[in-house]
C-alpha cells in the first residue's frame, strides 16, 4: 500500500443516468472523506424509468482493472454491485482471493429500482458458491434475501431465521435490509452471534434509485476508514437515511437520493 489516505474500490456496473452502479459509489466515496477507485464490470444505458441496454465488459479487462488498482494504489477496503454473469462473479471472486481483500462489502444486486434484471438467473450458485464466502458483510434487501433462502420472508423471526441461513453460507456478516418491509426503515445486522438493529423513519419519497448501492459504498467506506463493522453501518445508515430525505426530484421515474449532502453542510459551514 502506497496510498496516505483511506481507498475504497467498487467493482460494479455503470449506471449512466449516475444514480446508481459506480456513479453512485464513487460519490457516496468522495462525500464521506475516502479516496474511491473503481473496476467496472458492465456499461448499462439506464436512467430513472428503466435500464434499456447491458454491455458486459470482458473478464480479462475486469480482472486488469482490479490489478491495476491494488498492484499501484491500494485497498483499504471493497465493496461489489452489478456482476451480472457466473463468469464475472467467479473472475472477481478469483482477484478477491489473489489479492486477499478481506474487507469487502458484498451486494448481492439481482433487480433495478425499475424491475428489470441485473442477474442472471444461472449466476446467483456462483454468486453464493464463489463470492459469499468472501465476504466480511453482505447487503440484501427483502427480495434478494428471499432468493438466497429460497422462501417468502413475512415476520421478524422469518427475517432472524434467513440471516442465520444466510451467515452459514460463508459472510461473515449480513445486513438484512429493511427498505421492502413495512413500518420503519429497520437494518438489522447480524455477525454470527449476536443482532443489532438500525432503525429510521420511513421516508415517503419517489427519491430512492441507488439506495443499495449508497448503502453498501458507505459500509465500504467506514471500514476503509478504519471503522468496525457496528460503527460503519451504523454511520451508512445515518448518511443514507439523510440522503434519501434531501433527495429532489430528476427524471419521471425514480430520481436518484442526495449523495452531495454532506458535503454541501461541510461547505456551509454546518
Amino acid at each position: 500500500m502506497t496510498h496516505s489516505r483511506p481507498v475504497a474500490m467498487t467493482i460494479a456496473g455503470s449506471d449512466s443516468g449516475g444514480g446508481a452502479g459506480i456513479q453512485a459509489d464513487l460519490k457516496t466515496f468522495q462525500a464521506l472523506g475516502v479516496y474511491g477507485t473503481s473496476a467496472l464490470t458492465a456499461i448499462t444505458a439506464q436512467n430513472t424509468l428503466g435500464v434499456r441496454a447491458v454491455h458486459e465488459i470482458p473478464i480479462d479487462v475486469i480482472a486488469a482493472q482490479i490489478d491495476a488498482i491494488v498492484d499501484d494504489i491500494g485497498v483499504d477496503a471493497a465493496k461489489t454491485g452489478m456482476l451480472s454473469s457466473a463468469e464475472i462473479i467467479g473472475t472477481v471472486a478469483e482477484r478477491v482471493r489473489h489479492w486477499r481483500l478481506d474487507r469487502l462489502v458484498v451486494d448481492p444486486v439481482m433487480v433495478a429500482k425499475s424491475g428489470d434484471r441485473l442477474l442472471r438467473e444461472d449466476a446467483v450458485q456462483a454468486l453464493v458458491r464463489d463470492l459469499m464466502p468472501l465476504a466480511l458483510v453482505l447487503t440484501p434487501n427483502l427480495p434478494e434475501a428471499e432468493v438466497l433462502v429460497g422462501r417468502p420472508l413475512m415476520t421478524e423471526d422469518d427475517i432472524r431465521r434467513a440471516a442465520r441461513e444466510i451467515i452459514a453460507l460463508g459472510p461473515r456478516a449480513v445486513v438484512m435490509k429493511g427498505g421492502h418491509r413495512a413500518g420503519d426503515a429497520t437494518d438489522l445486522l447480524f455477525d454470527g452471534q449476536r443482532f443489532e438493529a438500525f432503525a429510521s423513519e420511513r421516508i415517503d419519497t419517489p427519491n430512492t434509485h441507488g439506495t443499495g448501492c449508497t448503502f453498501s459504498a458507505a459500509i465500504a467506506a467506514g471500514l476503509a476508514d478504519g471503522l468496525d463493522m457496528v460503527a460503519a453501518v451504523g454511520a451508512a445508515k445515518r448518511y443514507l437515511t439523510e440522503a434519501i430525505r434531501q433527495a429532489r426530484p430528476l427524471g419521471a421515474g425514480h430520481g436518484p437520493v442526495a449523495h452531495d449532502w454532506l458535503l454541501k453542510r461541510e461547505a456551509l459551514g454546518v
